[in-house]
């Protein structure tokens, strides 16, 4: 599939259409591939989270997995065990450096499920290099590395999916589709929440690390910690310099609900509350609870569910209210409340959305057809910013002014600070 693709990937015409969702895509000039062709794909982060994308592309028939990459040996062995268990002709080469796969020419696709702090250089050197990308959430770790990957993006005429798996679900569509049939009225306010917060961890010692670890490499451009086994791997998120805590993990998940069905504009300000455990030292948010000010919309997000009905057996959900009803979803499961009535549907509402044929599916149709997919670089990074904005917010304990044209605090050096970070030598964010 590699054939000339480095030269036709440089055709690219500008142009704006409008996705599934009403999302500006991008058109890309692209010969034409076989489906009988195989996209060539490579993983990079092989934890859980980069097992099942293992899974997903190596079950599809129009793709081979041809590299795997960890920088544990332990979980990169495993990894390719268990890969060649199932398909058993697998021809896969194995790395501990990222980088090699992205010298590699015959690569078409990386998929990243690397700790967060990762996200973005990884995308960006990947698009650099060539190559599309599948990359985890949260999209990045500040707003300046998201606005970096989508420049690259465009530069280098890529194609990226966020690794929101739910949103390619037929329950999110039906939503959408309601809440745009306008039987609820005008939505002037929107209740996100998921519980759970950051265990403290304890006060474990400092270790040398194991020597199948690559520690140095696994930090990266975050800033130098001696090593314990409480910051890496699948409990790294609790840490502020990787990543943001459940809070950072989740918001796109649910977010994505209220981005698809009214796509709220104009955020104006954030002013998160929460404290950081006190028996350890995780320093991620316990507890978080935001509020939003959009243009013309509220948004609350909560630690614990909201008092609304059936809210409280809801791990994770949205509760949208408008002038003639309300609706409350999580993944699966929709409530409707219009004029003391309770449903689960509306009949007469139309399907109007085009279903989604599968998210990674969706994403190699894409890398084929030179069309962004659904949950594309430029939807998510605008989803993703409100996050950003309420953990620099809980960082400096205080409501902040934003300026949404701008992308700045108003007024506020030490938040627009926070927009960014320096990366530890010698790594850095592309420009």
């Amino acid at each position: 599939m590699r054939t000339g693709r480095r030269i036709d990937r440089r055709k690219f015409i500008s142009n704006t259409a409008l996705g599934i969702l009403g999302i500006p895509l991008m058109s890309h000039t692209f010969r034409n591939v076989a489906p009988s062709d195989k996209v060539r794909v490579a993983h990079i982060g092989l934890g859980g989270q980069g097992n099942a994308h293992l899974d997903w592309f190596n079950a599809l028939s129009d793709v081979e997995v041809v590299a795997l990459c960890d920088i544990d040996k332990v979980r990169l062995g495993m990894t390719q065990k268990r890969l060649l268990s199932i398909t058993q002709n697998a021809r896969v080469e194995t790395y501990t450096d990222f980088r090699k796969i992205l010298d590699r020419k015959d690569i078409d696709v990386i998929t990243c499920a690397t700790p967060d702090h990762w996200h973005a250089l990884i995308a960006i050197m990947a698009f650099q290099s060539g190559k599309d990308v599948y990359g985890e959430k949260p999209l990045s770790y500040t707003i300046e590395e998201g606005r970096a990957m989508l420049k690259n993006l465009n530069r280098n005429n890529s194609i990226f999916q966020l690794g929101t798996q739910i949103h390619a679900g037929d329950n999110y569509h039906r939503v959408t589709e309601i809440i745009q049939s306008d039987k609820l009225g005008k939505i002037h306010t929107v209740r996100l929440w998921r519980t759970g917060g950051s265990p403290g961890l304890g006060f474990p010692q400092n270790e040398t690390p194991p020597d199948t670890l690559d520690w140095n490499m696994w930090l990266g451009p975050a800033p130098y910690e001696e090593y314990t086994p409480v910051r890496c791997h699948s409990t790294y998120r609790y840490f502020l310099d990787y990543s943001g805590g459940v809070f950072a993990d989740f918001w796109c998940h649910i977010a994505d609900i209220m981005y698809m069905s009214i796509h709220p504009h104009g955020l104006t300000s954030i002013e998160s509350r929460g404290d950081r455990p006190h028996d350890g030292i995780a320093d991620a948010p316990l507890w978080i609870d935001v509020d939003f000010k959009f243009k013309d919309l509220d948004v609350y997000w909560t630690t614990e569910p909201p008092p609304i009905p059936g809210a409280d057996k809801m791990e994770i959900g949205a509760h949208f209210e408008g002038a003639d009803g309300s609706l409350t979803c999580d993944y699966n499961t929709c409530v409707i409340r219009i004029a003391g009535e309770v449903i689960n549907d509306i009949p007469e509402v139309p399907k109007t959305i085009v279903r989604s044929p599968g998210h990674q599916r969706n994403f190699i149709d894409s890398v084929k057809s030179r069309q962004q997919p659904e949950s594309n670089l430029l939807y998510a990074r605008e989803m993703t910013i409100p996050m950003h904005l309420a953990m620099i917010s809980y960082r400096l304990k205080r409501k902040l002014n934003w300026d949404s044209m701008k992308e700045q605090f108003i007024g506020d050096d030490a938040a627009n600070y926070l927009l960014s970070r320096a990366y530890r030598a010698p790594w850095t964010l592309p420009e």
